[in-house]
């Protein structure tokens, strides 16, 4: 288990988490060796005694580990310790480009344009390395504080040395190319068609692709074309738009060949946004009809998705578990060829069969019984008479719109003609409730007897149902209910179950109906409720009568150090890091201070008969010193002073530096006479 503080490999110091995801976690880290800050990507433990998931791993950090390029994450070491399996890679200092998005709504034209060629400049570097990266989308694109962007989590990537491979693993759906999502192979264009679909989210703020459900979103990406990104942005400059559609052709080959060329008309975008400068070459059947997917090609669909895995809120999804099918020599799906002739097939026979009804409603219209013919003399209608009778003559409808129900409903009541009322309700923004909206027939019409008038009646605005945010985060929570047209407050409260800083309800409660503008307060996890104990009085306790002591008020012994002490016996608690007495969270460690008694001091004696006598007559005399030497040291042994012929044997008693034995050095006059070894003992002040 990652702890922080922890070592990995003995270089690797973890400093904090920095990110989760459905395989790995992410740890900020400083490498002590390099003394740099890294980041960690650790296999989560319940993956790392599965070998498919540890080789994909290690692919991961193998397919870019030769990949050096300043618009790449680079990755600096792989390994494993204890079943620890880990990626160190740059760590870079920012925020993901989908977090950008969402933070910004979208991103203006000439900032779009510059974060897409530097995206493209990573892949331009892993294609020439024949690396393809198969999931680009804003959330694997990382912007540094300096405005550097870098593309990473190459998770899925493979090298290759062809042009056409095999994949079964699908990136996030919203961003996924058609050949992917067929279960087909992809190259480098599939790479560019999931940069024209980020282009398009940064353009105008949304993915061009939306759905119920991850096969939906899938089938949109073969089946259905873009909305223009014009029908979002009116002055999204010609060339942009026309960039951006050419990356996202349904097939390759209409796309950019390589992302060089992208690169190309990007920097020609900066410059010249209006030009007439990208081509995009039509497909040989313009005019065929709209394919649709069979049952049994949707079935195929959902046959080759039973493996997916919602990783993350943005339909990341995982198909390595789905089985591989041989790779077709040609880049259109033979089930999709398959769809494309039933298509057109049933597009003849519905053609046909209009065709049909037509000449049978000719034929029946021809031959069915006639009206009688006028005659030669035409009839002249007879006016309406001019009475008092207003059933004879009609009234006109005035306006009734905003009138309060009852009094239109009089009103009707008042015209003294055979007219049948009726009721509808309807929402209204405008208009209060229980009054009129609008009538059916409207202002104006003529009415008469045995006519009928529908009241179209305001029910007030239509409600907004308060939608589910728990477990999001504030941020998310307020977007969702900001959407939904709901003012917002928050509050905090303690939970067990749901995470710190997390959504754990509403009030009005999710799901009910409230009126448009309603405050809402979003409810944040605190946590659990902090339980606060007091720390026992240690002091004269041994180690393990304190440490019962602490288990019993709810604390765990922490840090355990030993120190001299005068007054404290040896083996005794003498000091604690936390008062007692003092209140502290339940579950805190203390930690204590154990005495080792009295600090004992010793001394190194020696003691040597040196009868050796320098002088060899009683007339004789000299000045004497003797020095010790021990372990490289040396002093003088007494006081240097005038001996004679008497004066030997003589006692030296000397205290040492050491155990270890050393030598008692005599000079006499100045001059070395002789050097005596001498052994010393280890003796208690």
């Amino acid at each position: 288990m990652i702890k922080i503080g922890m070592l990995i490999s003995g270089r690797y110091e973890i400093i904090e988490k920095a990110g989760t995801g459905g395989m790995a976690d992410v740890y900020k880290a400083k490498d002590n060796r390099l003394n740099r800050y890294v980041a960690i990507k650790v296999l989560k433990q319940e993956y790392s005694l599965d070998t498919k998931f540890v080789t994909k791993f290690r692919a991961e950090a193998q397919s870019v580990a030769g990949l050096t390029h300043p618009n790449i994450v680079a990755v600096y070491d792989v390994g494993d310790e204890n079943g620890l399996y880990y990626i160190v890679m740059e760590f870079v200092e920012g925020i993901t480009l989908k977090k950008y998005i969402e933070h910004k709504g979208k991103l203006d034209i000439k900032e779009s344009l510059g974060i897409a060629i530097q995206i493209a400049q990573g892949l331009l570097a892993a294609h020439d390395n024949h690396i393809i990266h198969r999931d680009i989308k804003p959330q694997n694109i990382i912007i540094s504080r300096e405005g550097k962007v870098k593309v990473t989590d190459f998770g899925i990537a493979k090298a290759t040395s062809s042009n056409t491979i095999t994949s079964n693993v699908m990136g996030s759906v919203h961003y996924i190319s058609p050949e992917q999502a067929r279960g087909g192979f992809s190259d480098e264009k599939s790479d560019i068609y999931s940069l024209g679909i980020t282009m398009y989210e940064m353009l105008c703020g949304t993915v061009p692709f939306t759905g119920d459900s991850t096969v939906s979103v899938a089938l949109a990406h073969i089946q259905e074309e873009a909305p223009p990104l014009s029908s979002f942005e009116k002055n999204i400059p010609k060339s942009i738009e026309m960039i951006v559609s050419k990356c996202i052709q349904k097939k390759p080959e209409l796309r950019y060949l390589t992302v060089s060329d992208l690169i190309n008309d990007l920097k020609k975008a900066v410059t010249d946004p209006d030009g007439d400068f990208v081509k995009i070459v039509s497909t040989l059947d313009t005019d065929g009809p709209t394919i649709h997917i069979s049952d049994e090609d949707l079935k195929d669909i959902k046959n080759r998705s039973k493996a997916v895995i919602v990783a993350d809120a943005e339909d990341n999804l995982d198909l390595s578990e789905i089985e591989k099918e041989e790779e077709s020599d040609s880049d259109i799906d033979p089930k999709l060829e398959k769809a494309v002739v039933i298509g057109s097939i049933i597009a003849g026979v519905i053609l046909a069969m209009i065709v049909i009804f037509i000449i049978v409603k000719f034929i029946t219209a021809g031959s069915g019984t006639k009206e009688p013919e006028a005659s030669a003399t035409p009839s002249v209608s007879a006016p309406v008479q001019d009475t008092d009778d207003s059933s004879m003559s009609g009234v006109v409808l005035d306006d009734l719109s905003d009138m309060d129900k009852q009094e239109a409903m009089a009103y009707l009541n008042s015209l003294n003609m055979d007219i049948s009322i009726d009721t509808e309700e309807s929402y209204s923004d405008d208009i209060e409730k229980d009054r009129v909206i609008s009538t059916n027939p409207g202002e104006g019409t003529t009415l008469r007897s045995g006519d009928s008038v529908t009241l179209v009646i305001s029910s007030g605005p239509e409600p907004v149902k308060i939608p589910k945010v728990s477990g999001k985060t504030l941020d998310e929570a307020k977007e969702i209910l900001d959407e939904a047209g709901l003012s917002t407050e928050v509050s905090y409260e303690n939970s067990d179950t749901v995470e710190v800083e997390k959504v754990i309800g509403t009030s009005p409660k999710e799901g009910e109906e409230v009126a448009d503008g309603t405050k809402v307060t979003i409810v944040i996890s605190k946590g659990k409720k902090t339980e606060y104990v007091k720390v026992p009085a240690l002091s004269g306790l041994t180690q393990k009568k304190a440490k019962k002591e602490l288990e019993k008020a709810g604390l765990g012994i922490g840090s355990v150090t030993e120190e001299y002490s005068d007054s404290v016996p040896a083996g005794k608690v003498m000091a604690q890091n936390q008062t007692s007495g003092s209140e502290v969270e339940k579950g805190t460690l203390v930690g204590i201070t154990i005495s080792k008694g009295p600090e004992v001091t010793y001394k190194y004696k020696g003691s040597i008969l040196i009868s050796d006598n320098p002088f060899t007559d009683e007339s004789q005399s000299g000045m004497i010193k003797f020095v010790l030497s021990q372990d490289g040291y040396t002093k003088v042994v007494g006081n240097v002073e005038m001996m004679n012929y008497y004066s030997f044997p003589r006692q030296i008693d000397v205290e040492g530096f050491s155990e270890s034995e050393g030598e008692i050095i005599m000079y006499v006059d100045g001059t070395r006479y002789n050097a005596y070894n001498i052994s010393f003992a280890k003796v208690a002040q």
